[in-house]
């Protein structure tokens, strides 16, 4: 867990690109994509069925160690409209043990503006928490602080010759994007114009090492 803030409140990045939310014992987590493998083998593209299951017990494991009284699930939770009517039993009952044992909320998203209500939680467009609004995809002209997802930010660097590719948090001074959190995600450059049009100038990309956050500046 590497402590930092954002919008006047303190924070905990967590592993996977979860943040956790001291003063409200509260879990962020953006773009889960639930049952993204079974959609794709819908089409003939047969990836391995885990998806879902690999994510929950990742998020149930983060729940459990910060003994979260909240989640709040930013958008693209499912892949698709029908994900939630897609889960094999084992994963429902699972993401149905998580939504009864904390309050939980599913912010809507690109991929799944209907969330079923087969799998418990309450379900927004987006919310305005302590302050800080909460949303699927950053708005450019929104002025208040801000959190959300939906690009699925991640660094690329070279390091001793190699290029390294981590996700990571994109911050300015009132916008904060995480990464998705889901196994089966994949990134988009944190130099990337559509990401640059979201926040505006001034942004970093954050990746919590160890103890400590590393800030890189990203290029305009």
């Amino acid at each position: 867990m590497v402590p930092f803030s954002f919008g006047g409140h303190a924070w905990l990045a967590l592993s996977g690109g979860a943040l956790f939310w001291p003063a409200r014992a509260a879990l962020l987590v953006a773009d889960l994509h639930f049952e993204k493998a079974s959609w794709y083998a819908g089409f003939g593209q047969m990836l391995p069925p885990y998806d879902t299951m690999a994510t929950l017990a990742d998020l149930a494991a983060l729940a459990s160690a910060t003994a979260a009284r909240e989640i709040w699930c930013l958008g693209d939770s499912f892949h698709d409209v029908a994900g939630c009517e897609r889960l094999q039993p084992a994963a429902r009952d699972a993401l149905r043990a998580l939504t009864a044992s904390v309050r939980w909320t599913w912010i809507t998203g690109n991929h799944d503006p209907v969330v079923a209500d087969h799998c418990g939680g309450a379900v927004v467009d987006e919310a305005l928490v302590d302050g800080l609004v909460l949303r699927h995809e950053a708005d450019p002209c929104e002025t208040r602080c801000e959190l959300s997802g939906h690009f699925h930010p991640k660094l690329r660097i070279r390091v001793r010759g190699r290029q390294v590719a981590r996700r990571c948090f994109v911050a300015t001074g009132t916008k904060l994007i995480l990464p998705a959190f889901g196994a089966l995600t994949g990134g988009l450059d944190v130099t990337h114009p559509e990401i640059g049009r979201a926040v505006g100038g001034g942004a970093e990309a954050l990746v919590p090492v160890a103890d400590r956050m590393l800030r890189f500046p990203i290029a305009a």
